[in-house]
Formats: structure tokens, C-alpha cells, sequence
């Protein structure tokens, strides 16, 4: 009779016991399964080197083996779980995961100065509806403030260790120098003849006669097929006007072309139609009939009033403001 009691107790013993496998059971199954579904998985070579712009002292291998039993180690400590080595049977001793050690971000927060409220997602204090200031404080402080406080002789060893530091480290640099030797970029033709070689963009200008509006030969000042030599009415393409406006470089005068004048002593361009007598704008000399007419060449365009007239106005605005 005695027997019967007991039987019952070891019974009740073992159902506790198996009750309480079963809960660490499924306690560390729930604790393991995100790492093993799809946190921790086997990159290959290439998401390592994606993962490379973090820095080379941030982005290491881990064997995956050593990390679970680690957390097998911490859910065994904390939950009293046991784990067999079976477990960890589907993972093969060379099979590593990536980490990255990330900075530690600091969480920013900003205080009313009014009432004393921390604000929300909104720049609106949501107790007196005060707008953020600069006067509302920040936790923690910015980066500005901290350099603020920073001593220069601190910043002047940091800066000294910087430049010391390259020096001894400098970077490899490749060697641009060719000398004599000109390389030339080449692509394949398309039409299986002769490399295109890389050249720089030259503008192709053409003169043509007036007269027979023909093209003349490059380089060339006569005709070829009336013998006219070229002068400043003969057009170009594409025509400068603005940086030649007398005829260019090498033309003799045409009958067409307006006759300007410039001064014997500074070059200055007398104005159009200036008569003998005109006294030149920047010397002072007046025009006379030795004053030589101006030959084809390059000037420089005089400034324009309205542009020199704001300028004087800002100059004056930013003395007056002094």
C-alpha cells in the first residue's frame, strides 16, 4: 500500500521536471532563432569589401560557432537552459559572419527655456507653445561648443600630431611624369581601319572673298580664283566682332569698313567720326592727321557705365556702413 503514494510523487516529480525542460526548451529556441534565420548569415568576399567603407579597423570576421556558444553560455546563466554540443551540428567551424563596431550615437534633446519641457518630433513646446530657440538648451551640447571650450594649445598639439603623423605615413603617389614622351589615348575603329586617336577640340575657322565668295585655301591671304587679297571685309566663320571689331590679325583695309583712329603717344581709340582737334581721353592729346588708323588687332571692351555705376553705389553703401 505504501508503494502506491510513491509512485504517484515520482510521477508528479517527473512531470514538473519535464514541464520545466520544455519551457528552457522553448525559452532558448525563441532566443536563438533570430540569429539563426537572418541576422547572422554567411557573406560572401563581396559584402565584405562592400561593407569596407566603414574603415578597416570597424568591419571584422567572427566564427559564428564561438557566437553561439556564447549565447548559449548567457541564456544558460540566466535561465539555467542546457545545450548539447548536437546543437550546434549545423554549423561548420569555418563559417564566420561580418560585424561592424559603429560609433555610439548620442540621443539630442532640447529643453524649453520658458517652462522647462522637453521638445517633441515638433519645434513647438507643446505646454506654453513656445517656439525653439537658440536661447532653449541642448543635451548633450554640439560639436561647436565643445571645440569652443577646447584650449589653442591643444588643437595646436593636435594639428602638430596630424602633420607628423602623414610625414612619417605619407600616402604613395604615382608618377605622372613622361617626360618627353607624349601619351596618346587610342580607341578602336569601328570599322576595323585605323585607332581613333584622342585629340583636343580645335575651332575650324573658314574666310571667304568678298567678291566671289570663295573659301580661301588655309593659311593662305590671296584668292584662288580672283586673285583678291584678303581684307576686312571679308567675313569669317564663325565671326568675333567683339574681340575684333577693326578686322582681323593680317587683313588689309577694305573699302567697307569704317576708318578709326587712335592716339600717336597711348594708343587710345578716339571716338567714332572724331574730327581734328579731339582730345584724347586718357593723355590728353588731340587728334591730328598724323594719328595713325587703327590696324586689325584684339582689344579689350571698355567697361560698361551702368556696371562701374553699381559698383560705386556698393562700395559707397559698405564705407558708410563702417
Amino acid at each position: 500500500m505504501t508503494s502506491g503514494p510513491a509512485n504517484v510523487g515520482d510521477a508528479g516529480l517527473e512531470k514538473k521536471v519535464s514541464k520545466n525542460k520544455q519551457s528552457n526548451q522553448s525559452l532558448s529556441k525563441r532566443e536563438a532563432a533570430p540569429s539563426s534565420s537572418c541576422r547572422h548569415t554567411n557573406l560572401p568576399d563581396e559584402a565584405y569589401q562592400d561593407a569596407s567603407h566603414y574603415g578597416p579597423d570597424t568591419v571584422s570576421k567572427m566564427s559564428k560557432m564561438k557566437i553561439s556558444e556564447e549565447r548559449a553560455r548567457k541564456l544558460g546563466e540566466r535561465y539555467g537552459a542546457v545545450f548539447e554540443p548536437t546543437d550546434f551540428l549545423n554549423m561548420a567551424p569555418t563559417e564566420t559572419v561580418h560585424r561592424v563596431d559603429k560609433p555610439i550615437r548620442m540621443r539630442v534633446r532640447r529643453v524649453c527655456h520658458r517652462c522647462n519641457t522637453t521638445f517633441a518630433a515638433k519645434n513647438e513646446c507643446s505646454k506654453c507653445r513656445h517656439v525653439r530657440c537658440d536661447q532653449c538648451p541642448r543635451h548633450s551640447p554640439s560639436k561647436g561648443a565643445e571645440a569652443a571650450d577646447t584650449s589653442p594649445d591643444l588643437e595646436e598639439m593636435e594639428a602638430e600630431a596630424v602633420v607628423e603623423a602623414n610625414h612619417e605615413n605619407s600616402a604613395i603617389l604615382a608618377d605622372l611624369f613622361w617626360g618627353d614622351y607624349q601619351p596618346q589615348l587610342k580607341r578602336p575603329s569601328k570599322t576595323g581601319g585605323q585607332d581613333l586617336v584622342h585629340r583636343k577640340p580645335r575651332q575650324r575657322v573658314r574666310r571667304t572673298c568678298h567678291e566671289c565668295e570663295t573659301i580661301y585655301k588655309p593659311g593662305s591671304k590671296n584668292c584662288l580664283d580672283c586673285g583678291h587679297i584678303r581684307c576686312t571685309d571679308c567675313p569669317r566663320d564663325p565671326p568675333k566682332k567683339d574681340k575684333y571689331p577693326f578686322g582681323y590679325p593680317g587683313d588689309v583695309f577694305g573699302s567697307q569698313t569704317d576708318a578709326r583712329f587712335e592716339c600717336l603717344s597711348c594708343e587710345t581709340l578716339y571716338p567714332p567720326e572724331a574730327e581734328d582737334g579731339t582730345p584724347c581721353q586718357t593723355c590728353g592729346l588731340e587728334k591730328s592727321r598724323e594719328s595713325p588708323r587703327t590696324i586689325p588687332r584684339k582689344i579689350q571692351p571698355l567697361p560698361d557705365p551702368a556696371v562701374l555705376l553699381k559698383l560705386q553705389a556698393t562700395l559707397a553703401e559698405l564705407a558708410s556702413s563702417l
